[in-house]
């Protein structure tokens, strides 16, 4: 049986329903359409699902959709304001922390809300913000860097969502 729910993604509400055993991920990627979120493990080992609930990071992969209601849910698309590049992410490309991107949007939300905990974080807490996040490509180092530079040039603020928006529910055929 579906229920009736609105989640709160990157400040917009989006009114859907969906089984109440779907999780955060499935709920965003299939019946939202964000797909900047990957589903890797599907067991909260590897992180690529990584999206902050009120400020806080969550494996989206075993986090309940009807759980997120009435918080507010940050995805990798909504941590640079305007569809621009935020400071971090041009950072993962300038530090080779970015190969084959799977793992990149769960990095950077825990990356985002590592610095928002810790503006001056040493290499090691880098390394222990990140622990999460399973990366088979990089070797970890550029990504370090990445957000060790972000560190020391900008703190990433999760941008101010725009006046607050209400979406119809997706129409999906069939």
């Amino acid at each position: 049986m579906k229920t009736d729910t609105t989640l709160t993604v990157n400040g917009t509400d989006y009114p859907i329903e969906i089984d109440p055993h779907l999780s955060l991920l499935k709920a965003v990627r299939d019946e939202i359409g964000l797909t900047g979120s990957k589903e890797g493990c599907d067991d909260s080992e590897c992180g690529a699902c990584m999206m902050l609930l009120d400020g806080r990071p969550v494996n989206s992969c075993s986090y309940l959709a009807m759980q997120a209601a009435g918080k507010q849910v940050t995805t990798v698309e909504g941590l640079a304001g305007g569809g621009e590049v935020g400071a971090m992410q041009a950072e993962f490309l300038q530090q080779g922390g970015v190969q084959c991107g799977f793992c990149t949007p769960g990095m950077l939300v825990s990356a985002t809300a590592l610095l928002q905990r810790n503006p001056s974080p040493t290499e090691d807490e880098v390394r222990l913000g990140l622990a999460g996040n399973l990366c088979r490509c990089t070797g970890y180092a550029g990504i370090v860097k990445a957000v060790m530079e972000t560190a020391a040039g900008h703190v990433p603020e999760l941008p101010s969502p725009p006046a607050h928006e209400s979406r119809p529910a997706p129409h999906h055929a069939g």
